[in-house]
Order: structure tokens, then sequence, then C-alpha cells
């Protein structure tokens, strides 16, 4: 049986999606190595960054099912009480 995945990446101002079929099983880790060897992941550090599946933390042993989104997460630039401080003093 084939799955049909998403791995996407958002990064400041740029998206990737890409759509993969894998032969189940698959793993996170199955659907990272294909994403790998895209010229546009290769730039990202697919190896260490976090990764989930529809906004929730996975480990790469997670077992995909079909229509999965597997989404790699990029570290905060900014800590989010700080972004929120500074957003309510331009407020005032």
């Amino acid at each position: 049986m084939l799955l049909r995945i998403e791995v996407v990446f958002a990064g400041e101002g740029r998206q990737l999606i890409k759509a993969y079929r894998l032969q189940a099983p698959a793993s996170v880790a199955d659907a990272l190595c294909l994403a790998a060897a895209e010229p546009d992941f290769a730039a990202l550090d697919g190896a260490n960054a976090p990764v989930g599946i529809f906004g929730r933390v996975v480990a790469r042993t997670q077992m995909l099912a079909d229509g999965d989104r597997v989404e790699i997460y990029r570290p905060l630039t900014v800590d989010p009480k700080t972004a929120r401080r500074s957003r309510a003093r331009r407020g005032r």
C-alpha cells in the first residue's frame, strides 16, 4: 500500500510543501530522508530540527498514516513573551 504524505517547512518569507508517496509501513525518518534528497530541503537541518505531524511534535520513529503532513519546525527567532510585551508597549 502506498501512503500519500506531505513534508512541509515554513521559513521566514518562504514555505516549502512537497508531496510524496511512500511504501507502507513508513516512519517520519523515512519521509525526512526523501525530503533531504530534494534541493529545496537540502539546506535545512532536518536531522536535528524538531518534527511533528499536524502540529503535534513526534519522534522520528513515529509511523505514518495515509494523508499525514510531516512538519519540520524551525527555532523561534524571538521569545513569544518578549514579542507580546513589545507589541503592547507600541500600542500604548
